[in-house]
Formats: C-alpha cells, sequence, structure tokens
C-alpha cells in the first residue's frame, strides 16, 4: 500500500483536485481510490495502462462527489490565487476575476461527458485514447465530445464578452 500510495498520490490528488477545486475532497478521493486498487487488485484487466484505469476510477470517485455536492457550494480558496499575487493591480485581479467566472460559466453550461472530456485533455494531457478509457466509450465519441465542447465555449465565451463589454 506505501508503494502504491508514494507512486501515485500526487497524481491522483492532482486529478481530483482538478475536478472538485476543494483540497479536503481531493484528498478523500485519492485515499478511497487508492485504497480499492488496493483491495481489489484483480479488477485491473490489461487493457489499459494502470495509471490510466486507476484515474478511471478517482474518476468515478469524483463524480460521486460532485453529485452529493450542494448547488451553493464554494470552496473557500477559489480566488486566493489571484489575491496573493502582489504583482496584480487591483483592476487585474478584478478582469482575471471575471475571466474566471465567464470560463466557470461556460463549463458549467457543458454536458457532463462534454466539461468532462475537455478536461481530461486540456488540463489533465490525456491523450484521446486515454480519455476513451475513462470514459468508457470509442475514441471517435471522445473526439466528437471535444468538437462540441469547444464549440460551445467558443459561442458562450462570445456571447459573455460582447455582454460584458
Amino acid at each position: 500500500m506505501q508503494d502504491l500510495y508514494r507512486s501515485f498520490n500526487r497524481r491522483v490528488f492532482a486529478f481530483a483536485m482538478n475536478r472538485l477545486n476543494d483540497h479536503a475532497e481531493a484528498e478523500e478521493v485519492t485515499i478511497d481510490t487508492l485504497l480499492e486498487v488496493w483491495k481489489h487488485p484483480q479488477r485491473f484487466r490489461g487493457e489499459s495502462r494502470f495509471s490510466t484505469w486507476l484515474l478511471g476510477i478517482a474518476h468515478h470517485k469524483a463524480i460521486d462527489r460532485l453529485r452529493s455536492r450542494r448547488n451553493d457550494h464554494v470552496p473557500a480558496d477559489e480566488h486566493l490565487d489571484l489575491i496573493a499575487d502582489p504583482a496584480l493591480r487591483p483592476d487585474q485581479v478584478v478582469e482575471a476575476a471575471d475571466r474566471q467566472r465567464m470560463l466557470a460559466e461556460c463549463m458549467d453550461k457543458l454536458p457532463d461527458e462534454q466539461r468532462e472530456c475537455l478536461h481530461l485533455v486540456l488540463l489533465d494531457g490525456l491523450s484521446l485514447a486515454e480519455v476513451s478509457q475513462v470514459q468508457a466509450c470509442p475514441e471517435n465519441t471522445v473526439k466528437t465530445r471535444l468538437f462540441h465542447a469547444r464549440q460551445k465555449m467558443k459561442n458562450c465565451l462570445g456571447r459573455l464578452e460582447a455582454w460584458s463589454a
């Protein structure tokens, strides 16, 4: 268990943190994921890389966490990175927060599969084949989801920027 934890805890934690944006929940997902792998290693059938299978488990555990959240849950440290940068002027902090809010708003409007697909490729750097393993769908479906997600993000951000101008 120690070897498993040392080898994969950072990657699973980063993966969970990107989805949950909550340190405590990401830690819980990491521990739950690694514990499940330790208890049931026979479930790994070798059809993908071990890390892809592991992230698939983390993915399902993170989704369970998101489903159980109340709609108004906002992590306390959501904008901490902006406030902590002394090089930013107040107007730059406001602009950055607005951009972050617009991105989050547009991401929230995406269907779950498209949002997750976009996240896995752009933020986690997974290949299309790895995303298809995590999402349990054909690689062409991943390509289609990415195409539609990008189009919807482009349209949504364009509308929001036009509206706020």
